[in-house]
């Protein structure tokens, strides 16, 4: 059974810059999709970004483009979101998410993996 724990989450002021990271675990990732979701309060969850363990292509959310840069360490098992220039409208709690096959997946019943999330708050 494949494990996703998110750390690196916290309180920051705008403009500043925060680096999630994701281990999994319990599995090989091989043809594995992994991927970033946000979700705000009384709001829907929202795709980010995602990457392909196999190939470390990516696809990206538009707001998501110029800002954040996720990537992939083959040998920790570790997928991150590098977030910089942060928003108070980014504040959010995040949540890694995994899947088989293509990383260009909006939607969350697309992703049957997925880890229990770290907040991250974004003040003005």
């Amino acid at each position: 059974q494949l494990r996703l724990t998110e750390s690196g989450g916290g309180m920051v002021q705008a403009g500043a810059s925060l680096r999630l990271a994701c281990v999994a675990s319990g599995r090989t990732l091989s043809n594995f999709a992994m991927g970033w979701f946000r979700q705000a309060p009384g709001k829907e969850r929202e795709f980010v970004a995602s990457i392909s363990w196999t190939t470390s292509s990516t696809y990206y959310k538009d707001f998501a483009k110029g800002r954040f840069t996720i990537s992939k360490d083959f040998s920790k098992n570790t997928v991150y979101l590098q977030m910089n220039s942060l928003k108070p409208e980014d504040t959010a709690t995040y949540y890694c998410a995994a899947r088989s096959g293509s990383i260009v997946a909006d939607s969350r019943q697309q992703w049957p993996y997925w880890g229990q999330g770290t907040q991250v708050t974004v003040s003005s």
